[in-house]
C-alpha cells in the first residue's frame, strides 16, 4: 500500500509504502498520522521539496528479531529497526529511495503499556526516530542523542499537540 505527500501544485514529494506482516496491525488507524508526522519533519528539516521513498514495514516481534540477529547480529527483540538504502550524514539530502523502517507490534504494545503511553503516540515516536536514522541522525555519542532527542521533542509536540 503506498501514500504520498504531495506539494500545493499537485506533484509527489515523499512516497510511504507500508507493508502489513501480521495481522494485529491495522493501517487505517495510523496512516493520516504518519502521513503528517512525515509532512511535518520534512517541513521541518528543510525537505519539503525532498523527492524520495520510504518504506514503513509493521511486523512482529518474531521477524524483527531475526531481522535484528541477520543485520546486527543481535538475537533480540528491539522496538524498532531501519535500514537505509544509503548511509546519510546529518543534512544531506537522500536519494529517490530513502530506506525502510521496520516495527515490532508486540514489543510497541508493551512499552506503550509499560510507559504509561497511548499506543498511537509511542507509535509516532519509533516511526519518527526510525526516520531520523534514515536521514543520519544517531545517537552514538551524548551530543548526537542530545540533537536527535530535541528534534524528536520539538517535532512530536508540533504532531500531537
Amino acid at each position: 500500500m503506498s501514500c504520498f505527500l504531495v506539494d500545493m501544485r499537485g506533484i509527489e514529494m515523499i512516497r510511504v509504502d507500508i507493508a502489513l506482516h501480521d495481522q494485529g496491525w491495522m493501517k487505517e488507524s495510523f496512516e493520516s498520522l504518519i502521513l503528517k508526522l512525515v509532512d511535518i519533519t520534512a517541513f521541518r528539516l528543510g525537505l519539503e521539496d525532498l523527492e524520495t521513498e520510504l518504506s514503513l514495514v509493521f511486523t512482529n516481534n518474531i521477524e524483527i528479531r531475526h531481522l535484528n540477529y541477520q543485520w546486527r547480529f543481535k538475537d533480540e527483540v528491539t522496538n524498532v529497526l531501519s535500514f537505509p538504502a544509503f548511509p546519510l550524514k546529518v543534512g544531506e539530502r537522500p536519494g529517490p529511495m530513502l530506506g525502510d523502517v521496520v516495527l515490532a507490534r508486540e514489543t510497541l504494545e508493551r512499552e506503550s503499556l509499560e510507559q504509561g503511553k497511548l499506543f498511537d503516540d509511542h507509535l509516532s515516536y519509533l516511526v519518527l526516530h526510525g526516520f531520523l536514522h534514515l536521514l543520519g541522525y544517531d545517537h552514538e555519542t551524548d551530543d548526537d542523542a542530545e540533537l536527535m532527542e530535541e528534534l524528536e521533542e520539538e517535532i512530536l509536540e508540533r504532531l500531537l499537540g
